[in-house]
Order: C-alpha cells, then sequence, then structure tokens
C-alpha cells in the first residue's frame, strides 16, 4: 500500500483562505503535520488557479508533501501535481490515467460500495467515503457508515480516505475502523490557529 498515502489529508478552500492568505495556510497545516495536501478552488479562473496550483506544488515539494488537485486532471498533468482527486461528473479513472500515466488517482464513493469496488477495478489509487459526521462545508452530503471502512480494509487493497465532518474528538474511531486519511477543510483551515489545529489531527496517527 503507497506509504504517502496516510495521514492528514487537508483540502483548501477558497473562501476559508483567499487568494494571498492561501500559501500561509497551507504551510501552516503542513508544519501541523499535514502529509496530503489538496487544491480545491471552484472559482472558475484558470489563471489564477494555476498560479495557486503551481505555488502550492513548490510549498509540498519543499516538504515532502503529497500535493493533489481537485476534479482538475488537466491542470494536474500541466504543472506536475502528484495526483487528482475525481468526484462524481469528474471523469474516469481511466481517463484520468490517460493523461496523467503513473500519478495518484483518488476517488470519491460517498456512501456507496459499488463505487469503491468500481474504483479499485479500474486502477485507482485511493478511495474517500463520506461524510461520516454532518459538514460545514457540503451541509446536504450523505451520511456515510464507518462500516464502510471496515469493509475495505478487509476487501480492497487501497488506502482510504474519510471524509466529513471530522473533528480531533471523532477522528480517531475512524481511524480504528479502517481508514488512512482523515480529509479535512474547516476543522484546519477555518480555525483561527491552523498549525495547531492539524497538530490534533495529525497526532491521532
Amino acid at each position: 500500500m503507497n506509504s504517502r498515502l496516510r495521514g492528514l489529508y487537508a483540502i483548501t478552500d477558497s473562501t476559508l483562505s483567499p487568494h494571498g492568505q492561501l500559501l500561509t495556510a497551507a504551510e501552516q497545516a503542513i508544519h501541523g503535520g499535514a502529509r496530503i495536501l489538496q487544491y480545491r478552488d471552484k472559482s472558475g479562473q484558470p489563471s489564477r488557479r494555476r498560479q495557486e496550483a503551481e505555488a502550492l506544488l513548490t510549498l509540498c515539494r519543499q516538504h515532502r508533501v503529497t500535493f493533489i488537485i481537485n476534479d482538475d486532471v488537466a491542470l494536474a498533468a500541466a504543472i506536475g501535481a502528484d495526483g487528482v482527486h475525481l468526484g462524481r461528473g469528474d471523469g474516469t479513472v481511466k481517463e484520468a490515467r490517460q493523461q496523467l500515466g503513473g500519478g495518484i488517482i483518488g476517488l470519491s464513493c460517498y456512501n456507496e460500495w459499488a463505487l469503491a469496488e468500481t474504483a479499485a477495478r479500474a486502477g485507482a489509487d485511493y478511495i474517500a467515503f463520506g461524510a461520516f459526521f454532518p459538514s460545514a462545508t457540503k451541509p446536504a452530503a450523505v451520511h456515510a457508515a464507518p462500516e464502510l471502512l471496515l469493509r475495505s480494509r478487509h476487501e480492497l487493497n487501497l488506502p482510504v480516505v474519510a471524509i466529513g465532518g471530522i473533528t480531533p474528538e471523532n477522528g480517531a474511531d475512524l481511524i480504528a475502523a479502517g481508514a488512512d486519511m482523515l480529509a479535512v477543510v474547516h476543522g484546519v483551515f477555518g480555525q483561527p490557529d491552523i498549525q495547531s489545529a492539524a497538530r490534533r489531527y495529525a497526532a491521532l496517527f
């Protein structure tokens, strides 16, 4: 199993870390122990998104942190990111593999075991389930049960991400159930002290 895919998986948010603050916020998260950083920006401004993604990639390279782009395979391929994360409607693993080659491809499986099995057969490098708890980022997200993590550990040879309303208080139970990574948005980037917030999650591993 890919040893780079374990630990705190911090996901940026343009509303929590607007332009000009993003790099500093990401660096604080990394200093706090984030091992994977995902750039997630839905603003639709290609030139700014590329500039930010390149700056974050440089930062991640300096600190040996895995850098993932959310839902934009072309951008991930263009800047040489470590990988891409695909949600519903973002294309298939096969299509992403053709553009990325050997890069990391992760797939959101929500609360659907069939999606996880399909992702594994298609050659995904990790899968994500959630939301496990009410989420400030996606209040309408479907609810996923911890049993999905346990089943993945027994049946799929893939690293698994848990996402959705995860806190330092409830995250340990998800790791015990089989989560290799805890994906966090607001719990890290929405806090007044990002580095300390990240450290509390990293300590769970």
